[in-house]
Order: C-alpha cells, then sequence, then structure tokens
C-alpha cells in the first residue's frame, strides 16, 4: 500500500476526518499517521482547505479553457494567475501550452472573459468546453439552494479556507463561540453542501504525483462511461462536456506507467470512440478560496 497516496484519498474524501478514524481506515498507528500528515501539510505536499459551492457563490457557469501560445507560455500564464475567476491554471504538454478552469455567474460573463484571453499577447489561440454536470469532483458540493448564512458563519468558512482542518477549539476563539456551538454550524454548512473540505494535493513533474487530463469522444453508451469516470480509483475530476468532448476527467498516478494503464482502461471502455491526452507538466494555480456572496441573515 502507498501509504501516502491512500491517506491523501481519504483526506480528499473527508478534509476533517480524525487521526483516529484515518488510523482505522488504513490500518495504520494513530502516531505514523499523525506524523506522516504534519509532513505532507509542513513541506506543502498536500493541503486541507475548505471550497464554497459554486452554485451557493452564484458560478453557474463551469468551464475548461485551453490556451495555445505564440512563443513563451509564462507571461500568460502570469496573467491568468492573476484572474480572479480562474480556479485552476496549468502548464501542459499536448495541443495546448496551458489550461484553466474558469468560474462565473452567467453565459455573458464567459464570453467577456474569454474575448479577454484571446486578446492577451502571446495568445493564438483558445478552446473552450463548457461543464454541463460535474460528476466527480472534490470541490464541488450539492447546494440545493436552501441554506442561508450569517456574518459567524462567513467567518467560519473564510477561516477553513485557510486551514480546513483547524480545530473547533481554534474556529471557536477566531469567532467567539463555544467548539459544540461551532461543530454545529460546520456540519450544517458541510450537510448543506454550501462548502466541501478536501485535501488539495501537489502534483506536477517536480511533485511525487503525475496528473493528465483526458477528452472523451463518446459514441451513447454515455452512463458505462461516466460511472466509470466517477467511481474509479485514479480519476479525481470528471464532467459531461459542451464542445469538442463529451466528457472530459482527470488522472493522477504516481508514475508514467499507471497513467498509461488508466488510458487504457478507459479506451477499453465500450462507448468511447476517441480519446485526447494532455500532460500536466505544472499546476501554477490551484485555489478554490472565494470572497463569499453578500451575507443573507439566518
Amino acid at each position: 500500500m502507498d501509504f501516502d497516496a491512500e491517506l491523501i484519498r481519504a483526506l480528499q474524501v473527508n478534509g476533517r476526518a480524525s487521526i483516529h478514524s484515518l488510523s482505522t481506515e488504513l490500518g495504520q498507528s494513530r502516531a505514523a499517521v499523525s506524523a506522516r500528515l504534519n509532513a505532507m501539510l509542513a513541506d506543502g505536499t498536500v493541503r486541507v482547505v475548505a471550497a464554497v459551492d459554486p452554485v451557493f457563490l452564484g458560478q453557474h457557469v463551469l468551464a475548461h479553457v485551453s490556451v495555445r501560445t505564440d512563443g513563451p507560455a509564462e507571461p500568460v500564464a502570469q496573467h491568468l494567475r492573476g484572474v480572479s475567476e480562474t480556479v485552476l491554471v496549468s502548464a501542459v504538454g499536448g495541443a495546448h501550452d496551458l489550461v484553466t478552469e474558469v468560474r462565473l455567474g452567467s453565459m455573458s460573463a464567459l464570453h467577456d472573459l474569454l474575448a479577454q484571453f484571446r486578446a492577451l499577447p502571446r495568445v493564438a489561440d483558445i478552446n473552450t468546453l463548457i461543464y454541463s454536470t460535474v460528476v466527480k469532483g472534490f470541490f464541488v458540493s450539492d447546494y440545493q439552494g436552501d441554506v442561508t448564512i450569517d456574518a459567524t458563519d462567513t467567518a467560519l468558512i473564510e477561516q477553513l479556507q485557510r486551514d480546513g482542518r483547524k480545530s473547533f477549539r481554534a474556529l471557536g476563539e477566531a469567532v467567539r463561540l463555544s467548539p459544540s456551538a461551532v461543530t454545529t454550524r460546520v456540519q450544517r454548512l458541510i450537510d448543506g453542501g454550501v462548502i466541501k473540505i478536501s485535501a488539495v494535493e501537489a502534483r506536477g513533474l517536480a511533485h511525487r504525483q503525475l496528473s493528465m487530463g483526458v477528452g472523451l469522444s463518446l459514441t451513447g453508451d454515455d452512463d458505462t462511461v461516466i460511472d466509470a469516470l466517477r467511481t474509479w480509483r485514479g480519476i479525481d475530476f470528471a464532467a459531461r462536456t459542451l464542445g469538442r468532448f463529451d466528457a472530459i476527467a482527470t488522472l493522477v498516478e504516481p508514475t508514467a506507467g499507471a497513467l498509461y494503464a488508466s488510458l487504457e482502461r478507459i479506451r477499453a471502455l465500450p462507448g468511447v470512440a476517441h480519446l485526447e491526452a494532455w500532460f500536466h507538466l505544472a499546476v501554477l494555480k490551484e485555489d478554490y478560496a472565494r470572497t463569499l456572496r453578500p451575507v443573507v441573515a439566518g
């Protein structure tokens, strides 16, 4: 068993899982789990943070934008990193040089942002995929539109966006509530789909995990493929898309050989007509922290 990989997987499912529950799940001692987690948090291998559901923020349009540059990509990447609507920016190997994920409130806002991207110096062309349904994503929850928050909830979310494993006692001190009151509020935010607390793992050639994006053209047996993408380990993200692909996925594995095996497994699925892959050379931005919308008294 790859101890680090299994620990990170468990934290991606539940970023606030206790050391006791993690040790039980992984079959390791509490001391070993605590030491390894603290080491990975300290060296930046992993971050555990809260992300507010896009729908709660009014971000109803999520899109994947591939960018081809004319010359060095870094000046364009630097601009994309500074754009508030981007949550992910990555340098990739493949038909394009950069990919970014953007979240916006409307299609008109997306059109405006894409026009800005096209006008950037050194941008040769862009290609856009719109997510019609996110079927797997550690930072997309299931907000149902029936939760309101107050100023205390807002303060708690801001704390958790910085450190998703901050203790209830420390959170209580920050917002002047008892640990039990904070526990109730945080659980309500999680259960209501307002936030999701998960792990962000450092990926790319300089890190222990490699990442690859895959675009899929399907023949019509969509449900079988989508179910596989949703349930398979090694797939961190999957969505149905509108554009040049019918679905998109992100593969994360420790070796190039494991990535190749995952690609072959996807190619063998009934319903996959064609796939195109791009290798994430360096993830330059992965930031899901967002300023909350105006507070609604609850």
